[in-house]
């Protein structure tokens, strides 16, 4: 008979893995419920943005964080028809500016970030200037290049508003870049040199399409971050080169402000880089994961 009495141990063991999955369900359930909180808080701003762009001026007056009673496409109507407020227009000077930044800052920072990652070109340094670069904040180069671009006379242009966001990203994705091609075998390239192919060879059909992750990644954080540009905008530019980031202002007036219109406008503005980031969330998600710690 006490060949058949079970195994203390045994019966602990089995009871322990059968708690463990619903140990790990609990837990998958807090973690789910505190993001969806911290989401939530973090997108207040941007919900109550959509609530207000669809009431009315009165109820907006009354009460700007109710659900709208009357629900009205007015505000909208006025940033897209208005007189006086060009929003297209602003919209193009946006996509140029982000769209013209993410091409230069790729164009610059692979081929830099190739020669000093593996050509050694520079040194290490190079790599911890970029970052102690980025950490400066943007206010510290307004002056700088307000006289710069006065001199140049690419003051309100969208050329000088894509060289001055590629100077203030083009570090971040350096350090992008950089890390992603550190996990890179080098034993690859060296294969590719016995087989008689050249630098430019390899970085451009061997490297590129591994760095594909990373560079949509960076493409997408430059997008972002060149198309909320506030602070270079309101002062390198006056009209010919406003994005819509500083044409939402064109909503304060000396009557007042017109708080439906600049909800409008700002909705209506934050729908391509949030599509954009949608649309390029997998890449976005394994370029940033690029150089992770893996264990």
């Amino acid at each position: 008979m006490s060949a058949l009495a079970p195994n203390p141990t045994e019966a602990l063991a089995s009871a322990s893995s059968e708690r463990t999955p619903k140990r790990r369900h609990a837990t998958a359930w807090v973690f789910t419920i505190v993001a969806g909180i911290i989401a939530l808080v973090v997108n207040v701003p941007l919900l109550n943005a959509i609530l207000v762009s669809f009431k009315p001026d009165g109820e907006i007056a009354r009460n700007p964080v109710s659900l709208p009673a009357s629900p009205t496409l007015d505000h909208y109507a006025n940033v897209l028809y208005a007189s006086g407020y060009d929003f297209p227009r602003f919209f193009l000077n946006s996509a140029m500016i982000a769209v013209g930044t993410v091409l230069v800052v790729l164009v610059i920072a692979i081929p830099a970030t190739y020669a000093v990652v593996r050509l050694g070109f520079g040194g290490r340094w190079i790599i911890s200037s970029a970052s102690g670069l980025r950490l400066l904040p943007a206010i510290f180069f307004v002056v700088p290049f307000f006289i710069l671009f006065s001199t140049l006379g690419l003051q309100d242009t969208i050329p000088g508003l894509i060289a001055a966001n590629t100077f203030l990203n083009l570090p971040l994705a350096i350090i992008l870049l950089s890390s992603a091609l550190r996990d890179i075998p080098q034993e690859i390239e060296e294969a590719a040199a016995v087989d008689g192919a050249s630098i430019y060879r390899t970085l451009g059909s061997i490297i590129l399409p591994l760095l594909a992750p990373t560079m949509v990644a960076v493409s997408v954080l430059v997008f972002i971050f060149s198309w909320n540009d506030y602070l270079f905008a309101l002062v390198l530019s006056t009209s010919s080169a406003t994005p819509v980031t500083l044409g939402a202002a064109n909503f304060i007036t000396s009557t007042g402000i017109r708080w439906g219109d600049i909800s409008a406008a700002s909705v209506l503005s934050t729908l391509p880089p949030l599509l954009f980031a949608i649309f390029a969330q997998r890449y976005l998600v394994s370029g940033l994961s690029s150089g992770a710690v893996k264990g």
